[in-house]
């Protein structure tokens, strides 16, 4: 493998080349603070008046096309397309902060034009992202809208965000400079180390050597690419081609979910590896460990690289699946606690033993963490040991129940529970608020023969917990029991903010029409009593607690 990387500036780099991200490749990711870095070194090398290395990019080489006059070559972004997709929504925003009225700002704005869009019959752009079904990207490319109401996934909303900062940072650099210089700054002081390779099997031996020495990769695409590797080394030249598209299409799976959920990726691979570790754990592994774990499983066949892949892909899923469950944000705490609930989940039990397995997990550990105040370092060996032994041993269900039992052994409620116990619950507990009101919500419309008000509930969890939290006697009273269980209720985010501050009998009437039956029955309370004081709250408190202590009792 002949390696001739090139020293290139961004103007050299992007001139006659159209760029692609494939599909099995990670969708754009970069947040705040690595763009905020970027924007930070393009200041600093203006400042200096020096050339600025960023980083190296690796790329495979394909086709020719001609477009008029002009020929391009096709390449595939395998490293760095984060850094060049950033770099090209800046490009963006300096296009449209050129002044036509300027004769110098009106040829670059005609010639930057040209570059990152081609005037081919279907606007062609410089840069092909992956899982842009939205088009997000490329409408602010082509016609530079910033689409925040097609945004669909996480990556999505990061295009939205760079291009919002792009252009605040091009409109902070008006202010005070020329955005000529920019332009300049940008087209011919940074610079790259670029390996474009032909051979594909070369492009990932290169990532991985490269991302060797220290590079900012997350272990989960140092994987991929290690895989990938693999059955360039390991598989027939006759079974290849197959294998390569099988493999292919379990990333591009991976990045999908990751798409809807970012920044979860490496803990998905530190779940995968760990439940696949041929000793039994004690902790969830680190990402390293992990990458090899599944390296280890991949072997030098295709059916074992095959299975490495598709156990990754459940395990991204399982992982994506659970996070979103916003119902069980304040027993999700604990990375252990999410560990031993993704092992329950893959091993696809009937739904309804699933659902009762998964119930005993959530109070347990709602009752280790929550309500004895354990912290994220208790029970941290049993946990993992536990998950593990249930896929690596395939625990029967009934196994399953009785170690879950026992996990939650020395947590009584009798125990756990003070005599304050129900005293000071908000702020500081507010998720964990939300969570049990939800719990006492289910419990009192079964009592009531009602269904629960799944559009209202809805309502509440897509919000921030303290949105939703309603203080019955108000804080701005002043009293000592405002943030006591009792004096807490649930309301829809736009009706909780509408009521703020208002007195318990001013807002009775409105409680009792708002579908949520805990708080309907507050209203029904007061609008019968015509009050509600420090006795009235701790009743309620009182009763919650009795619905507590049964509920999560072992």
């Amino acid at each position: 493998m002949q390696l001739t990387p090139q020293h290139l500036t961004i103007e050299q780099l992007l001139q006659g080349r159209l760029f692609r991200i494939p599909d099995y490749q990670r969708a754009y990711s970069w947040g705040k603070k690595q763009r905020a870095d970027l924007l930070h070194d393009i200041l600093e090398v203006h400042r200096s008046d020096r050339d600025h290395f960023m980083a190296t990019i690796v790329a495979l080489g394909g086709e020719y096309r001609t477009m008029g006059a002009d020929r391009f070559r096709d390449v595939s972004l395998v490293d760095g397309q984060q850094r060049i997709t950033t770099l090209i929504i800046l490009l963006k925003a300096i296009e449209k902060s050129l002044d036509d009225e300027s004769k110098d700002e009106a040829e670059a704005k005609s010639q930057l034009r040209r570059l990152i869009v081609k005037a081919d019959d279907h606007n062609l752009v410089l840069l092909q992202t992956n899982h842009d079904s939205s088009q997000v990207f490329a409408n602010y490319v082509r016609a530079g809208q910033i689409g925040t109401a097609e945004v669909v996934t996480a990556a999505d909303m990061n295009v939205v965000d760079a291009a919002n900062e792009a252009e605040q940072f091009v409109s902070e650099w008006v202010a005070s400079g020329s955005i000529i210089e920019l332009l300049g700054t940008i087209r011919h002081k940074l610079s790259v180390i670029y390996h474009e390779l032909q051979d594909e099997a070369s492009v990932y031996r290169v990532f991985e050597v490269l991302n060797s020495r220290g590079l900012d990769v997350r272990w989960i695409d140092k994987t991929k690419s290690q895989l990938l590797a693999s059955i360039y080394e390991f598989v027939d030249e006759g079974l290849r081609s197959d294998a390569l598209h099988e493999q292919k299409t379990i990333w591009q799976d991976i990045y999908r979910y990751l798409g809807l959920e970012e920044g979860i990726g490496d803990e998905a691979l530190r779940f995968a590896g760990t439940l696949k570790c041929k000793e039994r754990p004690n902790r969830v592994l680190s990402d390293r460990d992990a990458s090899l774990a599944i390296l280890d499983i991949g072997g030098d066949n295709v059916r074992s690289l095959s299975e490495a892949g598709n156990w990754l892909k459940n395990v991204v899923r399982t992982v994506v699946d659970l996070r979103q469950q916003s119902r069980l944000s304040a027993v999700l705490k604990t990375q252990q606690a999410r560990f031993l609930a993704v092992a329950i989940k893959l091993r696809q039990f009937k739904p309804e033993v699933e659902r009762d397995l998964l119930r005993v997990w959530e109070n347990v550990t709602f009752r280790i963490f929550t309500l004895a105040g354990k912290d994220s370092r208790s029970k941290v060996g049993e946990y993992v040991r536990l998950g593990h032994d249930i896929v690596a041993s395939e625990l029967s269900a009934e196994e399953i129940l009785e170690r879950l039992t026992k996990l939650g052994a020395g947590f009584s409620m009798k125990e756990v529970i003070g005599k304050s116990a129900w005293e000071g619950w908000y702020p500081d507990w507010s998720e964990d608020v939300r969570y049990v009101l939800y719990r006492y919500e289910e419990h009192c419309a079964t009592n009531a023969g009602t269904d629960l008000n799944e559009a209202q509930w809805s309502k509440v969890w897509t919000a921030d917990p303290s949105k939703s939290i309603e203080h019955i006697l108000p804080q701005s009273s002043g009293k000592g029991f405002i943030h006591d269980l009792g004096n807490l209720t649930m309301l829809p985010p736009g009706v909780n903010s509408s009521l703020k501050d208002k007195p318990p009998k001013s807002k009775a009437k409105r409680y009792t029409e708002c579908g949520l039956e805990i708080t309907m029955a507050v209203g029904r309370q007061i609008l019968r009593d015509g009050k509600w004081n420090k006795a009235a709250a701790r009743a309620r408190g009182e009763a919650i607690g009795e619905f507590i202590k049964n509920e999560w009792s072992e």
